[in-house]
């Protein structure tokens, strides 16, 4: 008899861990409170867009899904900054060919409960609200649609239901538990920009549109129906920020003065301010992820991060994937699969949220920044003209495997080389290699 386990959470990690788990032969229930988005999809599209890159391709190429997502995806090979002038600048993400995947969170996720649904060893529960979990004997409890409560016994539990999940806060408040959060005192609100004539492309198609302002900005994903994903970032208090912009009249002059070029092109911005929520942005950070041989963490419910690094799903993504991999090393040793899965995963997933966090100062400040444009173009010329040797911080977290503590690493030595071209006045001398030969053992 194949053994069962609960996973609390339909979401992105969640449909996939399944999928996983029930091709090694489990017998899965997977949870979600939200009505099943295959039924409803309107608001499948009402999540800001996700950037799939490397590390989430290889997830999902584990099932099988990795072109098809692809081929219902947006290229995206660079940053187009647009200043408040209007005037443009675009810089590249990577080398020549190399670029991150704008999809739709809504249509990745139903495509990930389609398929988990192919599966008969996978039983789907929507409306279901985990009000109760007993670690020792493997139990969850439920609030099902109809305000009843039902008990599903298991054999382990996986919870991947988010920031604020019931699974971890049951171990919360358990002994020896560390738990930190930490709100950014900026918030969020998606708006759009339609698709023209015949579903043309209004901006760049294949590009992140930055709008950055200092203590704030505003940020376009593209879709393949020609509309882009609009994310507004603002602080929640001071003299640019929501608690100030409480009219039409305010909501005008404010993007008229701050995104003129983008105004023109968002007919519906005023009745999309007002209509759409205003979000918050939360990092969670916690310890330990697992519970013996019963329960582990995974995704949001381990380690919410901020958006900006386009890192959450694909991290999220890269649990799945690790965890597969400690079942295929360790076979039916939950204890052991639990403790390695732990020891690999807990410090990248606090590397990429520090970096997600800086990555939001890089975004809305620094990207007008003279000399760290400098910079990043040397950068950008090093992994261009030196592959084999140098490879930039976001190339590794984007574009490769390497584990994002490596990666956060060698961001820190990789700026120290930079800043000594820079105090040397040596831009002209990295073609040099002898004089490049004589720096390299600063990124070792």
């Amino acid at each position: 008899m194949s053994e069962k386990i609960n996973i609390i959470g339909g979401g992105l990690s969640g449909s996939l861990m399944a999928i996983y788990l029930a091709k090694r032969g489990f017998e899965i229930n997977l949870f979600e409170r939200r009505p099943d988005m295959r039924k409803n999809k309107i608001s499948a599209g009402k999540s800001i867009n996700l950037a799939l890159s490397t590390r989430g391709l290889k997830a999902l190429e584990k099932v099988g899904l990795d072109k098809e997502i692809l081929a219902d995806a947006v290229p995206m090979t660079g940053r187009m900054m647009h200043q408040k002038d209007g005037e443009l600048a675009y810089h590249p993400y990577g080398k020549e060919g190399q670029a991150i995947n704008s999809v739709s969170r809504g249509r990745l996720n139903i495509r990930l409960l389609e398929l988990a649904d192919e599966f008969k060893n996978i039983t789907l529960h929507f409306n279901t609200k985990c009000i109760d979990v007993d670690i020792e004997n493997s139990v969850s409890v439920f609030e099902m649609e109809n305000g009843s409560h039902q008990i599903f016994q298991s054999d382990r539990i996986i919870g991947t239901d988010g920031a604020f999940a019931a699974t971890r806060n049951k171990l919360q408040t358990s002994d020896r538990f560390n738990y930190w959060q930490n709100y950014l005192e900026v918030g969020y609100k998606e708006l759009n920009i339609p698709a023209g004539e015949n579903g043309k492309f209004l901006l760049e198609k294949n590009a992140l549109h930055i709008w950055p302002r200092g203590k704030f900005m505003m940020i376009a994903l593209p879709n393949l129906s020609g509309d882009y994903t609009c994310t507004l970032f603002l602080p929640f208090e001071g003299e640019h920020s929501f608690e100030n912009l409480k009219t039409k009249e305010q909501v005008a002059t404010f993007f008229n003065e701050q995104f003129a070029d983008a105004v023109k092109l968002m007919p519906t911005l005023i009745d999309d301010f007002f209509e759409n929520p205003t979000s918050s942005l939360v990092t969670v950070r916690c310890f330990p992820w697992v519970k013996k041989d019963k329960l582990a963490l995974m995704g949001d419910a381990a380690h919410a991060v901020v958006p900006f690094y386009g890192q959450g799903m694909n991290c999220s993504f890269e649990d799945a994937f690790v965890m597969d991999e400690c079942i295929e090393k360790y076979g039916s040793d939950w204890n052991k699969i639990f403790e390695e899965y732990q020891k690999e995963r807990k410090p990248n997933a606090d590397a990429i949220s520090e970096l997600a966090i800086q990555n939001y100062t890089e975004m809305a400040e620094k990207v007008g920044d003279k000399h760290f444009l400098h910079k990043k173009h040397i950068e950008h010329d090093l992994t261009e003209l030196y592959p084999d040797k140098f490879k930039s911080q976001y190339e590794l977290v984007t574009f490769s495997l390497s584990s994002y503590k490596y990666a956060f690493d060698q961001g820190i030595k990789n700026n120290i080389l930079l800043e000594k071209i820079i105090a040397d006045k040596a831009e002209d001398k990295i073609k040099d290699a002898a004089y490049m030969e004589s720096l390299w053992h600063l990124i070792k």
